[in-house]
């Protein structure tokens, strides 16, 4: 799978993955010492949803475009608030014109004391993710690969924050590098939260993950806890297009469970594709 996010900013995956990224920085600021993000493969930052790469997948339309029109109940619009406000930040003339990636969202959400780190190796993309980055103090964007990145950060000197792994999986062993790199990284930093961006589209690979992390978190002292959320906008057709993705988020704060309960069904509709959504919410096995 070559997941070019150019093709695929704001679409459904993009919407469930900010909205928990969201909801994780939302609750790190409740307590008043720093925190840091780490964001392992943070691409280039804001995209054009004029762009022929945009127009060329449309993907947005079926994602933000629609969660940004639909009727929600008034928690989960409150829930969904901080995530929202950010894409709206970058579209003041009320147009949807534009997309902001993992580490603007991450941004957005930064108190005066906080810190990000965003890791992009593509030269492109990191120019681009410097560009709407620059003379921002509090944040880094690193000519690294996010596979050594990984362990090399953390722990952070905060001590608190959450690390997105959000690989492109343009590697045929993509989801075995990033479980032996959340290994490493995991040793290090047992307390940390840490966020898994994958595609579901091979249940063996993705059952195996999700193990293999819970397993993980649970032989930590003391015990790490684990949660795996899936999305699937419609069946996920061999060979066709994304349509179903997982995260699986390690020392989840314990809101993070109660609120998705009551956002996810609420997506279900508008983020469906020729019928309803479907989405699983579990503590995976061991």
């Amino acid at each position: 799978m070559n997941y070019r996010h150019a093709f695929h900013a704001g679409n459904f995956a993009d919407v469930i993955k900010h909205i928990v990224l969201a909801r994780i920085i939302t609750y790190l600021q409740e307590k008043p010492g720093a925190f840091r993000v780490i964001d392992t493969h943070a691409g280039a930052g804001l995209y054009d949803l004029e762009s022929d790469e945009a127009r060329r997948g449309g993907e947005w339309l079926t994602g933000i475009a629609r969660l940004m029109q639909a009727r929600l109940s008034n928690e989960t619009i409150a829930l969904t608030k901080p995530y929202l406000d950010i894409v709206r930040a970058f579209n003041p003339k009320g147009e949807l014109k534009a997309y902001p990636g993992s580490p603007l969202i991450a941004r957005g959400l930064l108190r005066p004391q906080d810190r990000l780190v965003a890791c992009e190796l593509e030269p492109k993309a990191r120019k681009a993710l410097i560009d709407v980055l620059r003379r921002d103090e509090q944040a880094r964007v690193v000519d690294l690969d996010g596979w050594v990145a990984l362990p090399a950060f953390v722990p952070p000197k905060e001590r608190r924050g959450l690390v997105l792994i959000d690989p492109p999986f343009e590697a045929k062993d993509e989801f075995e590098r990033l479980g032996e790199a959340f290994s490493a990284a995991f040793a290090k930093w047992p307390t940390g939260i840490y966020v898994i961006w994958y595609p579901a589209k091979n249940r063996r690979a993705t059952d195996t993950l999700a193990q293999s992390v819970a397993r993980l978190a649970a032989a930590a002292k003391p015990p790490g806890k684990c949660l795996r959320l899936e999305f699937s906008a419609a069946p996920q057709a061999d060979g066709g297009p994304l349509t179903s993705t997982g995260l699986l988020i390690v020392n989840p704060p314990y809101t993070l469970h109660g609120e998705l309960k009551t956002i996810l069904p609420e997506l279900e509709m508008p983020l469906g594709q020729g019928g309803a959504a479907r989405f699983r919410l579990e503590i995976p096995k061991r």
